[in-house]
């Protein structure tokens, strides 16, 4: 695998910044739970909880993410082999346990949040300091949602996450298949929306690898690691993205983009496309690039 470098760089010269790893795992556990949000795209519920004396297990982190979708996320200090056979052990626990998990959610975070739990689509998060060629391998097999995701500190302050492998859970759809959803999500008759929603979705899911179609009643959501995209049904004359980009580091076009901040609207990111033809969509895809680099 690639590892990643990094220098402290000046005009008269150039030192590398070493890796290292934490000093325990309770380290990684503590900061990632302090910054979850922030560093996962998952809001956090829960850590060290207890599955009960008949699984006799407990499970590092549980939280939920930006789609409604559960999550458990499991540290390892180093290199371990059963992180992954863990994680899915408590993820199938977590299925099993539905109910204690919806009531965990709204003791948290209110009755609405427990009833919108996307229960297609739970994640297992693991984060460690590295992995085996054979973990990479065994992840593309499995039929979970799978991140694994290597750490690093570098320096006194500095923490560095990499996603290395994601197992999306669920069959990508192909590009007919992508058609026909989006001919049927658009008002009858409008074939050139239907196309250019179609067109839309073969855009984001080919900015590169891993990236996961999380599909939910009011939106579609594009991630890697986090949502970097929310495509809502389309409209009869265009069609609105979300993207996790911040739109004060972007040059609004009255019409086209707009700060949405505070706003309320389906699906998540602070910046409006509105997409009306083709060639809205070929100057969106810088933005579409940008994005996705921040997931």
């Amino acid at each position: 695998m690639l590892e990643l470098r990094l220098f402290h760089a000046t005009s008269r010269g150039a030192s590398e910044v070493a890796p290292r790893p934490a000093a325990t795992e309770a380290c990684v556990q503590r900061l990632v739970e302090a910054n979850m949000q922030a560093l996962l795209g998952v809001t956090f519920l829960a850590s060290e909880y207890s599955t009960g004396p008949v699984h006799a297990g407990r499970i590092d982190s549980l939280g939920l993410d930006k789609n409604g979708a559960p999550v458990v996320v499991e540290y390892k200090r180093g290199l371990d082999p059963g992180v992954i056979n863990q994680g899915l052990f408590y993820l199938n626990w977590l299925v099993d346990h539905r109910s204690e998990f919806e009531h965990l959610v709204r003791d948290q975070l209110g009755a609405t949040a427990a009833a919108q739990v996307l229960w297609s689509g739970p994640r297992l998060i693991c984060v460690a300091g590295d992995y085996t060629r054979y973990d990479l391998h065994a992840v593309r097999e499995h039929r979970r949602s799978i991140d694994l995701v290597r750490y690093r500190f570098f320096g006194a302050d500095l923490f560095g996450l990499e996603t290395l492998a994601t197992a999306t859970g669920l069959p990508v759809p192909n590009g007919a298949e992508r058609r026909s959803k989006a001919d049927r999500s658009v008002p009858a008759g409008n074939q050139r929306i239907a196309e250019l929603a179609a067109a839309i979705d073969e855009a984001l899911l080919g900015l590169g690898d891993g990236i996961t179609k999380v599909q939910r009643k009011q939106y579609s959501a594009y991630r890697r690691l986090q949502n970097f995209a929310s495509v809502c049904p389309p409209q009869r004359t265009k069609v609105h993205v979300y993207l996790s980009l911040d739109p004060a580091q972007v040059d609004l076009v009255p019409g086209f983009t707009r700060n949405v901040t505070g706003v309320g609207h389906h699906g998540t990111g602070d910046l409006e496309v509105r997409l009306r033809s083709e060639k809205d969509l070929e100057r969106a895809q810088d933005l579409f690039r940008a994005s996705y680099a921040t997931a």
